[in-house]
Parts: C-alpha cells; structure tokens; sequence
C-alpha cells in the first residue's frame, strides 16, 4: 500500500493570487503532477486547504486535487472552514488500507492557530482504537510534539500530553503524521514499552524556516509530500520535494 501526504496548500479564490514566495495553486499543480508519478493507492491532504476561506478557494481545491490519479481525502487546519469544506467533499475520519488503516483526526479549534482534540474528540479516538487491532496510522494537522521551531512550536497541539496518555496502551498505533509546520520532520515520542514515528510534511506552498525562533520563510525549501510505503507490519517513508 503506497500512501501520500499533502499538506498546506493555501488557495485563494484567485487562482492566480500570490502566496509569500510562489502563487499556492501552481505550486500545488506541480506537487500534484509529482505525485501522480509515484502512482499512490491513496492521498491524505493534511489540512490549510484554504487562506482565505471562501467558498471558491475550497472548489478551486476539490477541482485541482481531483487531477490526482488516487482516491483523496482531505480533513480541517486552523485556517479552514469544515462547513465550507463539507459542501464540495466529506470529511471522512478513517481510512481502510487493508492490512493497515488510517484514522483521520479533527485538531481545529476555530479562532485559533494552534489546535487541540478536547475531551469530546480524544473519547472518539479511544473508541476506535479500541475497536480494531490493525496497524494504524494517524493524521492530523498540529504536531502533536515540539519540532524545535520556537513559534511553530508555541502553536502545536495543546492537549499533546492526554494525547499520547491515550495512545499509550495502543500498540497498533505505528505512526502520526501531521502538516502546519511547512517544513519536513522526523521524530517519535517515547512511551513506556516504545517509540512511536512522528513524522512532519513539506507544505505544498511555501516552506517556514526549521529552527528559527520568530515567523521565517526558507526561501531554499521546495515544496514537498510525503510518501509512506506500508508493508506487512512495517513502514517506509521519505519526503520528496517538487522544483516550482
């Protein structure tokens, strides 16, 4: 099962509308024909689907990831609109990957960058988890870790540590994968008896500076995915980027 991850992309209702560095869509395009190439089973689009959250930008986004040559999913980051997005595609939160599944989770909390699941949502995770013993694999959009980017790092998710309280007895869990950094990461989360993979994506826009303490571009970064190579009980993945 070959699995990608897109993130970030932040469309305007212009198509043609700038980003910081590059124009959001055309960047996205270039990732998108990319990705067809390495000819995934599924894409998973991590969030900061729009910047400025119309109703047009999220078409524009559901007519440009339609060129991808993969079922695709998409679920909510701090800068988007769930009903806006619910009206073009629906917001699944699992996905059956055979031998493997992956559970999609809802970090958003509106009028806020930084995220948070709260109590409500971490019940529905434990329920699931609860329900099937497959090698899982998550996906939200705040890191559920710091990343070493002060600023970045003062937004991730809030309840990090009832989060992993939670996937603490689930052995299933193999992997969390996350967007909102704009940058590639790679790390895991000790627990009592293992380390779980965490893992950080390129946006498929414009890339923030790793490391710096306030708000910088890495003017040097390409945009990028993610590629996750699931096998019997094990996992592969690297990051690719895309020339703009």
């Amino acid at each position: 099962m070959r699995l990608v991850q897109i993130t970030d992309c932040h469309l305007h209702a212009d198509p043609a509308a700038k980003g910081r560095l590059g124009v959001p869509l055309r960047q996205l395009e270039a990732v998108i024909e990319a990705v067809n190439r390495e000819r995934p089973d599924r894409v998973v689009v991590s969030g900061d689907i729009s910047q400025d959250e119309t109703a047009a930008s999220y078409e524009l986004a559901e007519r440009t990831l339609s060129r991808l040559d993969a079922p695709w999913c998409w679920l909510p980051g701090n800068h988007d609109r769930t009903d806006l997005m619910a009206e073009c595609r629906a917001l699944p939160d699992e996905l059956d990957l055979g031998d493997w599944r992956a559970l999609l989770l809802d970090t958003q909390v509106r009028g806020r960058e930084g995220g948070e699941l709260g109590a409500e949502r971490r019940a529905a995770l434990e329920a699931r988890l609860a329900g099937d013993d497959r090698p899982t694999l998550l996906f939200l959009h705040h890191p559920p870790l710091p990343v070493g980017t002060a600023w970045l790092d003062a937004i991730g998710l809030a309840d990090a540590e009832a989060f992993w309280g939670l996937i603490a007895p689930h052995r299933q869990v193999r992997a969390v994968c996350f967007g909102h950094v704009h940058q590639a990461f790679e790390g895991a989360k000790p627990l009592a008896d293992r380390r779980v993979a965490v893992y950080g994506c390129p946006a498929s826009s414009d890339q923030f500076l790793p490391g710096a303490t306030t708000f910088a571009l890495d003017e040097a970064a390409w945009p990028g995915y993610r590629l996750l190579e699931l096998g019997p009980g094990a996992l592969e993945t690297r990051v690719v980027r895309v020339a703009p």
